[in-house]
């Protein structure tokens, strides 16, 4: 690594491999490199959370396959998967009852565990670190950097200490230019470079568009009597209509814990609908809400994940540098597991980068990296669960139908798959749609959205310039008050945009940018894709503790 200073001010750093995102792919791919050729090469690691794990939210329960090719004695090592999976079971919900449905076989979960994903986070941190792994926790990439042949040479972070203006206040500090000659991208799902680079190089030309889901998430604190550790429970239908993708989950953690969440994808067309709400009612219901007398709950957050599967991956590589983990899509919807596949893509693109390295001439292109990637075992997996989520398009019982009859009749090796279409273009004007009344928060079972992001912890210095970025300053009134009836006010889980009356009474859209908790969903489920996402002022954003 060498130092030196840009004209612009810019300090710069060199590295063989850059690495933009501390999550579990991100750090895989790192510490597969160190494993591989030690301080023979210099790998830095950037994460835009306050520190590693910080941003991570997941279920999760976690399949330790791609874990255990990174390290075989995890267990020993102290990973936190303590928490075997005891128990699934799986039901349709009605409003008043619950009827227990035949668990498939994609959510049988034993040999998996119960799991803090930002636990894991922050251990896969450490061997990183004990590796040499340099990492740069509250740094946020916020530039791709090209050479002069236009293939990628590094990024930047952002800079620190400017106003709200945009101007360089008192504690200005420009950013870093990290340069090397491979630039992995591993920001996870939605990742603002990740989507300039697919952009950029025409990634997506022969996938479909990405599609989403919005998972919501609270973990409470029980009764002792009602915890069953490594219980995973998991339900569909009420309180979604059938024309909408969702579902729950209710994990048994350590420690008389519990995960509760709701997945709604993001593909649904009332605008009046909230996935916010969505969970809060689901706790209500008669079969689910005895779980949580005399409980307390003590976290909350909300992150946008994959759920267009295989056909929806984009080409992984690009002239210096790759794609890995979420920021490509490697999350198996039926199984509602992503860390494994996501893990994997990153052990198979670090095996790559060494081959490349040992080259007396590094070729620009890493294509060893997908070669190897569909030769394996997480390829595969997501083969034969790609037209699965694409059939609920049909609603809930087409869909269930069709999952069953591609799961035991065609064993996920169907001659066809099915396509995707953007999330945003499902969107149902408000004069047609139904409204949805929900019903106002007790606060003991049932909550706002301020007192849930509270629970967030977010750090945010208020001064900085708004991180949301509107296209057009006009299409919130025009097309998504008018024609919508404003649903960035019910899709957000955190409170961030309402419409207020400027002082001549004319509505206009307010953000209140310190409330983020960068789940993406504004980025995704805009009905003009107006609002563009960028990371805020490093170490901004939720610190999430057990999520």
């Amino acid at each position: 690594m060498t130092n030196d200073h840009t004209p612009a001010g810019r300090e710069t750093m060199d590295f063989d491999v850059v690495i933009v995102g501390g999550g579990v792919a991100g750090l895989t791919c790192a510490i597969r490199l160190k494993q591989a050729v030690g301080q023979v090469i210099s790998v830095c690691v950037l994460d835009k959370g306050s520190e590693v794990g910080a941003h991570i939210l997941s279920g999760a329960v976690i399949d330790p396959k791609a874990l255990t090719e990174l390290f075989s004695d995890w267990a020993e090592r102290g990973a936190p998967l303590t928490t075997p999976v005891t128990k699934d079971t799986f039901a349709l919900l009605t409003k008043n009852k619950a009827f227990k449905l035949l668990t498939p076989p994609q959510m049988k979960n034993r040999g998996n565990f119960v799991a803090s994903l930002g636990a894991l986070t922050r251990w896969l941190g450490e061997q990183a670190e004990n590796l040499g792994v340099e990492i740069f926790a509250g740094f946020p990439a916020s530039e791709i950097l090209y050479d002069d042949k236009g293939s990628v040479k590094g990024v930047a972070t952002g800079d620190m200490g400017r106003t709200d203006t945009g101007e360089p206040g008192p504690n200005f500090e420009p950013g870093v230019e990290l340069l090397a000659p491979y630039t992995i991208l591993a920001e996870g799902c939605r990742g603002s470079l990740s989507e300039q680079v697919m952009r950029q190089f025409n990634l997506r030309e022969d996938a479909c568009p990405q599609t989403y889901g919005l998972g919501i998430k609270e973990v409470w604190e029980i009764a002792p009597e009602k915890h069953k550790p490594g219980l995973v429970v998991h339900t569909v239908g009420w309180p979604l209509t059938t024309d909408t993708y969702g579902g729950s989950f209710l994990y048994h953690m350590a420690d008389n814990l519990i995960s509760v969440g709701f997945i709604t994808g993001l593909d649904y067309a009332n605008p009046y609908l909230s996935p916010f709400e969505e969970l809060q009612r689901f706790k209500t219901h008669p079969k689910i809400r005895p779980l949580f007398e005399g409980a307390k709950r003590v976290a909350y957050g909300a992150r946008a994940l994959n759920e267009g599967g295989l056909q929806s991956i984009p080409k992984l590589i690009f002239p210096g540098g790759a794609l890995i983990g979420a920021a490509a899509g490697f999350m198996n919807v039926p199984r509602i597991k992503g860390s494994h596949t996501a893990m994997k893509s990153a052990i198979e693109c670090a095996d790559a980068i060494v081959k490349a390295l040992n080259q007396d001439t590094p070729p620009l292109e890493l294509v060893a990296y997908p070669k190897s990637l569909k030769a394996s075992w997480a390829w595969i997996e997501l083969s034969k669960a790609r037209n699965i989520r694409p059939a609920f398009r049909l609603g809930l019982w087409a869909g269930i139908a069709y999952g069953a009859f591609d799961t035991y009749i065609l064993r996920g090796r169907a001659p066809w798959t099915f396509k995707h279409f953007a999330d945003h273009l499902h969107s149902e004007r408000a004069a047609k749609a139904q409204h949805i009344k929900y019903p106002k928060p007790d606060g003991v079972l049932t909550f706002d959205r301020l007192s849930s992001v509270h629970l967030a912890n977010i750090g945010s210095n208020e001064a900085q310039p708004c991180h949301l970025k509107l296209k057009d300053s006009a299409a919130p009134i025009t097309t998504n008050l008018i024609l919508y009836d404003g649903p960035e006010t019910r899709y957000c889980p955190a409170g961030v945009f309402e419409f207020l009356n400027d002082e001549k009474g004319t509505k206009r859209l307010h953000m209140n940018a310190a409330n983020c908790i960068h789940c993406k969903t504004c980025d995704i489920k805009d009905p003009g894709q107006n609002i563009i996402w960028s990371p805020p002022e490093g170490g901004s954003g939720p610190n999430y503790q057990n999520m």
